[in-house]
Formats: C-alpha cells, sequence, structure tokens
C-alpha cells in the first residue's frame, strides 16, 4: 500500500462518491441525508476550499477523501472544517489519520487558523492535539432515529 494524497479531480467523481455515499448511508457520521449523484458530487467536491483524495499508487483506486471549507465568514472566516471518510474496506489502516494531517497542512495553507471538526474519531483528535470543545448532547439524529451527542474539538493550524 502506497498512500499519497492530492487534490480532486473531476475523473475521481464515481470512486469520491462512492466513499461520501457510504457514510452518507451509515448514518453515523455526516449530516447529509440525501447522497451524491456524480453530477452534485462533482459540483460539491470543486465547491469546497480543499477536497483529498487519498489515492493508492499500488493498486491505482482511491481509499479516502476529505472536504475543507470555512466554518463561517466574516470575523469567524478564519476557522475551517473538515469531512472524512476511508472507504470501509480500508478503515483501520491509518488512512484517517494521513487525511487529518493533509488537512492541516492545508487549512494552514489556505490561510485558516483553526480547524473545527465534529467527526467520531476521537481517539484520533486527541492524538494529534485537538482540543475537546465539550458536548452537544444529542445533537445528531442517527440512521436509526435515536440521537447521539456531538463532541465538537478545534486545532490551532
Amino acid at each position: 500500500m502506497d498512500i499519497k494524497i492530492r487534490q480532486y479531480a473531476e475523473e475521481d467523481v464515481k470512486e469520491t462518491i462512492a466513499i461520501w455515499n457510504e457514510v452518507v448511508k451509515e448514518g453515523i457520521a455526516f449530516p447529509q441525508k440525501e447522497t451524491l449523484t456524480e453530477s452534485t458530487g462533482d459540483l460539491f467536491f470543486k465547491e469546497q476550499t480543499f477536497t483529498g483524495i487519498a489515492y493508492d499508487e499500488e493498486k491505482k483506486e482511491i481509499v479516502g477523501m476529505y472536504i475543507l471549507h470555512p466554518n463561517n465568514i466574516g470575523r469567524c472566516g478564519h476557522i475551517c472544517n473538515a469531512s472524512y471518510a476511508v472507504r470501509k474496506d480500508m478503515r483501520g489502516l491509518h488512512i484517517g489519520e494521513m487525511l487529518v494531517k493533509h488537512c492541516m497542512k492545508m487549512g494552514k495553507k489556505f490561510g485558516f487558523r483553526i480547524l473545527k471538526s465534529n467527526a467520531g474519531a476521537l481517539k484520533l483528535y486527541e492524538k494529534l492535539g485537538f482540543v475537546r470543545l465539550g458536548t452537544i448532547p444529542k445533537g445528531f439524529e442517527m440512521n436509526d432515529g435515536h440521537y447521539e451527542d456531538i463532541i465538537p474539538h478545534y486545532h490551532e493550524l
């Protein structure tokens, strides 16, 4: 396995939406309920400040991705947010960690000062020095209709 992270390109759309939609359908991480099509996915990934693709150079396939974008505008425009997804069969191989580290570099490159994230990789965020902000009780509706806490984190870039 030789994983490199690069910028999203239009020819990545099929593999990238498959990974994104896998997470959306699981209903445990992303806020979206609707899956992406090739046309909505390509537009969505291009609209982000940066969409990163984890690509296995040996197998010539996409194994993960992330999106990076402003969390807000104006006086809060220095805060960015990100979402990460790793193909289900590739989870547990530290690809998520590679994506987060790359995202932190890209966030800084684009002039953001703080990266805010809500995803469920709590141990990884703590390992990488993210600070836990608190808990939003029952802030996320799971696929089966029950609610889980949101535990937002941030990291100074």
